[in-house]
């Protein structure tokens, strides 16, 4: 009799236990609530207030206002340890070979290895002023670029526990093409920024830090993540003053790069013209470059932030190509693991002519459309809950 009462205590003591277990509400998860921040209007107006100073070309003082611009509103956002790289340029002599051609030279060869395949158009870059209907857009984007000293601009969020590591957030923020550079690379550089508004909000921690880098002149050959890449990377994790806790360019642990985010719409039709919608197959790419002496560690990178896209992106896949080129993780990829997260694959689909505003006079902010900037924001959904998880984020009180 005494056993039979023990075990229906038991019974009715388990079962409380596991009603209580389903009842219980579950634990927050940190990042999800940092990637519900990402506002679609705050984005475009992030992307439109960059392109009141036309295509940002470098060297010019439209340029300057805008790096002047974007260190303001880095530190309204609470991002105020801004810093400068500051560098010389001095244009290649007329008639040099251009960089970054495809294998052997094959003009079926895209950059990197990749195969260029479909419907294939010119790539070239508009120099004609007149092809710029707006006359107030043209006179903006009159003065042209004179050599010199430029800058970089970056902010540090500093990490809790390893402030000794860190990853890098990049875009750049010069265009070419007498337009606005809303898409190349506007989309990249208010990704960026949105991201460090959020991550300096006074209650988000992070185990490690993370750097918002704007860099300059990538249009002439990743100039400015160049003299980043060289400055720096022999001052990784270094302590400065010794004894202080203080990592002036903490031990780099990645580099993400995100380049033209917004135009997703197939390839030319028949007659050279282009879909007015995202294509259904739209999706963010997240590129390595399977050469590079980090490849192995970039493409586990490359796959943490396609399964953050599954877990945090509301309404764009991520997939993930071995063909990462032409933009300014490249200076990078062999000294840390390095991607970029781009609107569509740099050799197999840009190189096709699928985003026919690429360097031209039409990259305007009234181009593209609520679909176009929502997957830009996906792209900052999916960089977010990467690096959310991979630098330890959370909520304080």
């Amino acid at each position: 009799m005494l056993r039979s009462s023990f075990r229906r205590i038991f019974v009715f003591v388990y079962a409380g236990c596991a009603l209580a277990q389903e009842t219980a509400p579950k634990p927050v998860d940190p990042v999800a609530v940092l990637v519900g921040r990402l506002d679609l209007e705050k984005y475009k107006a992030t992307i439109k207030g960059l392109t009141k100073f036309g295509d940002r070309r470098q060297g010019t003082e439209r340029n300057r206002m805008a790096l002047d611009w974007i260190e303001a509103q880095l530190k309204s956002y609470g991002c105020t340890n801004t810093e400068r790289i500051r560098y010389e340029y001095n244009p290649p002599v007329a008639g040099a070979p251009r960089t970054g051609a495809g294998r052997n030279n094959d003009p079926n060869n895209g950059p990197g290895g990749s195969r260029r395949r479909g419907y294939r158009i010119p790539e070239s870059v508009n120099n004609d002023p007149m092809k710029q209907p707006d006359v107030k857009l043209r006179e903006l984007n009159t003065p042209p670029s004179t050599p010199g000293i430029r800058e970089d601009v970056y902010c540090t969020k500093v990490g809790s526990t390893h402030p000794e590591e860190m990853y890098i957030i990049g875009a750049h923020m010069d265009g070419i093409g007498w337009g606005e550079a809303a898409n190349d690379d506007g989309s990249g550089t208010a990704l960026v920024m949105e991201l460090a508004r959020i991550f300096s909000s006074p209650d988000v921690k992070t185990d490690r830090s993370i750097r918002f880098a704007l860099w300059n002149n990538e249009e002439t050959g990743l100039n400015g993540a160049r003299a980043y890449a060289e400055q720096r990377k022999d001052l990784q994790g270094i302590e400065s003053p010794a004894g202080s806790g203080k990592y002036p360019e903490p031990k780099w642990l990645g580099m993400i790069q995100h380049d033209m985010m917004l135009f997703d719409h197939g390839m030319p039709l028949p007659d050279g013209t282009m879909s007015k919608k995202q294509r259904p197959e739209a999706d963010v790419n997240v590129e390595y470059q399977v050469t590079s002496k980090f490849a192995d560690a970039a493409m586990v990178l490359a796959h943490k932030f396609q399964l953050a896209n599954d877990k945090y992106a509301t309404d764009y896949p991520a997939n993930v190509g071995p063909h990462m080129t032409n933009t300014d993780s490249t200076p990078f990829m062999d000294l840390t693991p390095s991607i970029s997260l781009r609107e569509a694959e740099r050799g197999a689909q840009l190189g096709n002519g699928w985003d026919p505003q690429h360097h031209q006079p039409t990259d305007m902010y009234s181009f593209y459309n609520d679909d176009d900037f929502r997957l830009g924001l996906n792209a900052a959904q999916t960089t977010l809950g990467a690096i959310g998880q991979l630098t330890g984020a959370k909520i304080v009180q």
